[in-house]
């Protein structure tokens, strides 16, 4: 498919788009034609330049576009090019945080959207639930318990927790409702804080408390019961509310950015490498 002046937008105030955006939206329009999926290879970057009649400058050019987009990853050498890739969280996280840039958003805001979407987000995950996920919830819950020997940071415990509303939102059927309670928790995971002054006590008692909760749900879980594992979870995020306003917590007030989020997240799967090998360290 060949661009010429007709496809460009007529008067106005607006710029007319870049050759290459338009080459990039017709990739995007070509990956969907064609059903393609993540791992799945798109032709050629010589036969894409023919197929829309452009430069190689400009074809690369937008697939370097998709490519921070997070759409495709593009290789050198023999056997590679563009290929198609799932937009990572971390990346939809970054977008996330520009749309908000301008936007007073407060701790509250992100609890008043979990107290709404997580205990339906379990309850719908309940029946997809195996035993390989409910191995993996006992060991977060084990390696949270604020009374296990040897914590060393009892605010990585808390942000560790969400790791086991993560584990329910793997499996839950909805993808809108998944990426939701998603992208909400990873807010609270990157960006509060807490008081420097916060008592150790208060720290332990916000961790018993998630600790209980988590216990009771995984229970209600294994029974397949979806209404308590819905109220359960209600009443936890609830709790979990009033704990954060109890501790001071605040969303950071400037973003997390690529190179701190890389440091942040290396972090913490060092930390569950170390458990897995049977650290005594929790993560």
């Amino acid at each position: 498919m060949a661009f010429d002046s007709q496809d460009l937008p007529a008067g106005g105030i607006s710029s007319p788009p870049k050759r290459s955006d338009l080459v990039a939206e017709e990739i995007k329009r070509l990956i969907t034609a064609k059903n393609l999926l993540p791992g799945d290879k798109l032709p050629r970057e010589s036969e894409l330049q023919s197929m829309f009649s452009v430069s190689k400058s400009t074809m690369r050019e937008a697939l370097k576009s998709l490519e921070v987009q997070g759409l495709v990853k593009v290789s050198t050498g023999p056997g590679g090019g563009a290929t198609v890739v799932e937009v990572p969280l971390d990346r939809t996280f970054q977008l996330m945080q520009n749309y908000l840039f301008f936007k007073e958003v407060r701790i509250e805001d992100i609890y008043q959207v979990r107290k709404l979407l997580e205990p339906e987000l379990a309850a719908s995950a309940v029946p997809f639930l195996t035993e390989a996920h409910f191995a993996a919830l006992e060991e977060n819950i084990a390696c949270c318990d604020p009374m296990a020997e040897h914590v060393e940071d009892p605010l990585a415990q808390r942000q560790e927790e969400m790791n086991f509303h993560d584990i329910f939102a793997a499996v839950c059927p909805n993808p809108f409702l998944r990426f939701s309670c998603e992208m909400t928790n990873e807010m609270i995971r990157q960006l509060t804080v807490f008081d420097n002054e916060m008592p150790l006590a208060e720290q332990q008692r916000f961790g018993s408390a998630n600790t209980g909760f988590h216990r009771q749900i995984l229970a209600a879980a294994r029974e397949r019961d979806v209404e308590q594992v819905r109220a359960l979870m209600s009443e936890h995020m609830q709790d979990a509310m009033r704990s954060v306003k109890r501790m001071h917590g605040k969303l950071e007030g400037r973003l997390i950015l690529d190179s701190e989020m890389s440091r942040r997240n290396a972090t913490r799967n060092a930390r569950r490498g170390r458990r897995k090998k049977g650290s005594a360290a929790p993560a």
